[in-house]
């Protein structure tokens, strides 16, 4: 694995609505830039080998750091593989969706349902929005959230952009009726 860099956001909401949140809500951010593994070698079958050289390593890199970061128990995560514009929107899957790679995270944070992602493939700089929902139970309302991110320089062509996100809350001022009520 080829990491260029690490990038790190983090993010305290104090008002929102005009109302004071406190404790302020915190979600914190983690990036790698990664080279993409199958780079420069057309359409690739079959991508177990990029997977075992990468998933587990990056996660096991990424999941402390958010923890860190976050400075707060987690309540809700997501993850996101952002592919530069030379690679396949599904070598960013194939690193994200496998549990070599998620359950280093579900383990950090004992948490047991699986994490939303987002994935697409862009030029450097683009823009994404990372989407949080609930830790153990993906169906709790209040934590279905999402964060904003951009790395100004990032990904290059051939390189993967992934990352984490924990937010220690659900939304700021929350106050949508659990989902049960409607069943």
């Amino acid at each position: 694995m080829n990491i260029r860099k690490i990038t790190t956001i983090t993010e305290e909401i104090t008002s929102e609505g005009g109302r004071t949140v406190d404790p302020p809500a915190r979600v914190a951010v983690v990036a790698a830039v990664i080279e993409n593994p199958w780079k420069g070698q057309g359409y690739v079958e079959d991508l177990t080998d990029g997977i075992e050289a990468v998933a587990s390593d990056l996660g096991a890199e990424l999941a402390p750091r958010v923890m860190k970061a976050l400075g707060a128990d987690l309540e809700a995560y997501g993850k996101a593989a952002i592919v530069g514009l030379n690679g396949e929107i599904e070598h960013g899957s194939a690193l994200i969706h496998t549990l070599q790679f998620g359950n280093h995270f579900r383990d950090a944070a004992r948490a047991s349902t699986l994490l939303p992602a987002v994935e697409k493939r862009a030029p450097s700089g683009a823009v994404f929005d990372i989407p949080l929902k609930h830790f153990t139970d993906a169906s709790i309302r209040s934590h279905h959230q999402t964060i904003e991110v951009r790395v100004a320089d990032a990904p290059h062509p051939d390189e993967i952009l992934i990352a984490l996100a924990g937010a220690a809350q659900g939304r700021p001022q929350q106050r949508l009726a659990p989902l049960k009520t409607e069943q």
